[in-house]
């Protein structure tokens, strides 16, 4: 099937089950229906054929922000997947799969931006992978950080409407949230750590600033952590650090790739 046709299929079945799971969620149903699962799935398969279309081909690797976008938002379905096992956290979903479904469209449709290298060396395919997946999980904590910060202002207020009335109970929305913290600074730690190693000039100037805020992000989710476990940081604070926190890494990360790519056309 060509590209486009596997985006827009991609596309089209992320927004029906993401439909079908709010009707359901409204109707008290909020456990993820069979038909659920089978529409997300199959809208996982053609999302990741549209992400290694555009990013791999035989002679090079396209890491243009639209093609990334894509593949970004096919891992943080992949982890949300695999938390799905141990924690109940198919309410994000709501907002993951919508916004799967645009990013893959992009990917598909959008203009080849970027450079285009020839060959990765193994150091610098484990900076991307663990750059990859930490924004991953910490969009998802970033998420759940959302739901976290409006459930404890609900409940303070003695009402719980909406959505807030099929989640979990707090203390386990705010147990799910610091484990993908901790999750998602270990794999940021890595991600650092391995750019200092394989990146060259991790420092220079048009890299410098993505390098600054991903080292202060990693700071206030650090410093989260520590308040979690020695002051007992947890509800409001835990949200407004994590929110914080992720707002950095995507200026980060979305800053340098639309300067240099959009305005500088410069991979």
């Amino acid at each position: 099937m060509p590209l486009p046709l596997l985006a827009i299929a991609a596309a089209l079945l992320y927004l029906a089950a993401a439909g079908l799971h709010l009707m359901h969620i409204l109707q008290r149903k909020p456990r993820l229906s069979t038909s659920v699962i089978a529409l997300g799935a199959i809208a996982l398969v053609c999302h990741a054929l549209v992400a290694w279309s555009s990013i791999f081909d035989e002679h090079s690797v396209h890491l243009g922000l639209y093609r990334i976008l894509a593949l970004i938002s096919f891992v943080i379905n992949l982890a949300c997947i695999s938390w799905l096992v141990r924690w109940p956290l198919q309410n994000l979903l709501i907002v993951l799969l919508p916004l799967s479904a645009s990013t893959v469209l992009i990917s598909a449709f959008a203009p080849q931006t970027g450079s285009t290298p020839e060959a990765l060396g193994h150091g610098l395919l484990l900076h991307i992978a663990s750059s990859i997946l930490a924004y991953a999980v910490l969009t998802l904590a970033a998420v759940q950080a959302v739901l976290v910060a409006i459930q404890d202002r609900q409940l303070k207020q003695h009402r719980a409407t909406g959505i807030v009335s099929f989640l979990p109970p707090l203390q386990l929305m705010e147990t799910m949230l610091f484990e993908l913290v901790w999750m998602g600074v270990v794999l940021l730690t890595v991600a650092i750590a391995t750019g200092f190693l394989f990146v060259d000039d991790f420092f220079a100037q048009h890299l410098v600033h993505k390098t600054v805020l991903t080292l202060v992000a990693w700071v206030i989710y650090s410093t989260l952590l520590w308040g979690r476990y020695q002051l007992g940081w947890r509800s409001q604070t835990a949200a407004r650090f994590t929110i914080g926190g992720f707002l950095l890494l995507m200026l980060a990360f979305l800053g340098s790739k639309l300067v240099l790519e959009l305005l500088l056309q410069r991979g």
